[in-house]
């Protein structure tokens, strides 16, 4: 039977090495071998567990700090209430339920989901149908939104778009990419030449450092800010990484265990770390960028643990002993509290978004 990796292997055997960045994208995306079409990612009986499948409170918190925005703002009507890359629909079920007490929000609100995955939109149509909401609309790509203040959460969103990753050199660089060697998928180096969009890089680098681009990224933040200082509102993203990318952080993740990256294409989920500076680059001239939070801050500064306590007082036994234990990983610094970070986008001149400092 035939595999995602034959199909690379015939590729590649025909037609030379491809980018990391095209790898990963088959790996993810091909409408029959890919990952997001033929796997069961979020949960227990997926490959990873998300923050809003951790704990009700994550989503709760986001759509409360985005409704606050909302009031700052004016409370612009109508506005896009969007998310990329919903899930299973758990993140937004969560921020419509916390939002329902902010008088007019939910009137004013059209929701929106970026999502490519015909699959993955059937489970949010399910998930949102429980419970009361407005319409609920979905697009291929964000540029497909209508022209409304934006209102936007992205988790884990951007982890998961392709990287093209490059080796430094002397006074250059080599871009990584994925051969055959004896029918098996390997990683090789390509030939030495600059980079202009890494050129700044050289002055932090050795030879041998490994630098992450993710073109894909920088669009989507560019369409977002754009649409922000055009309308007004906010974009929250929260995901892993750090300020400014360095290092191999390519990975893969089965049955929620690390796996080689080239071992099972289409049958493991890939990502890599976050460059939170070329997002923050990335800003269109009209809109401001907070500082990077760790998540564990910027949830504490939400009230993550006052909820947790009223939440602990409804419970008892194993279910008390679970909700301590999510508050834990979502904040600790030993779980999700510092890999994760969060990033806020706002129209220059509104307020700061709850949980942000300049």
């Amino acid at each position: 039977m035939e595999t995602l990796k034959d199909i690379l292997a015939q590729r590649i055997a025909r037609s030379g090495p491809v980018s990391v960045a095209t790898y990963m994208a088959e790996c993810l995306l091909h409408p029959k071998f890919g990952y997001y079409c033929t796997q069961e990612p979020f949960g227990a009986k997926g490959d990873f567990t998300t923050a809003p499948e951790i704990s009700q409170m994550f989503g709760e918190l986001l759509g409360l700090a985005l409704a606050q925005s909302w009031l700052d703002q004016g409370q612009p009507a109508p506005f896009l209430l969007a998310e990329l890359g919903p899930g299973r629909g758990t993140l937004m079920a969560d921020i419509l339920r916390a939002t329902r007490v902010v008088p007019g929000f939910h009137k004013a609100a059209h929701i929106h989901l970026i999502e490519a995955s015909p699959g993955l939109r059937a489970r949010q149509k399910a998930r949102l149908q429980s419970i009361e909401c407005p319409a609920v609309n979905w697009h291929d790509s964000i540029g497909d939104l209508p022209e409304l203040p934006l209102y936007l959460v992205a988790n884990e969103f951007f982890d998961a778009l392709p990287i093209r990753q490059f080796i430094r050199t002397g006074n250059g660089w080599c871009e990584r990419h994925v051969g055959l060697r004896d029918d098996h998928l390997v990683f090789e180096a390509g030939t030495e030449k600059p980079v202009e969009a890494l050129s700044f890089r050289l002055e932090d680098t050795r030879p041998g450092d490994m630098v992450e681009t993710r073109p894909a990224a920088t669009d989507v933040v560019r369409e977002i800010t754009a649409r922000i200082a055009a309308r007004g509102g906010v974009a929250i993203i929260t995901d892993y990484g750090d300020w400014r990318s360095l290092g191999d952080t390519l990975q893969a993740m089965k049955n929620h265990a690390h796996v080689p990256v080239l071992e099972t294409p289409g049958q493991a989920d890939l990502t890599a770390h976050v460059d939170f500076e070329a997002l923050a680059k990335a800003a269109e001239s009209g809109t401001s960028f907070t500082r990077l939070t760790p998540q564990g801050i910027f949830l504490e500064r939400l009230g993550i643990t006052e909820r947790a306590r009223a939440l602990a007082s409804q419970l008892r036994e194993e279910a008390l002993e679970n909700h301590v234990l999510a508050h834990r990983r979502l904040t600790h610094p030993e779980e999700m509290g510092t890999l994760f970070k969060a990033m806020a986008f706002h129209r220059t001149n509104t307020p700061l978004p709850p949980g942000f400092e300049k």
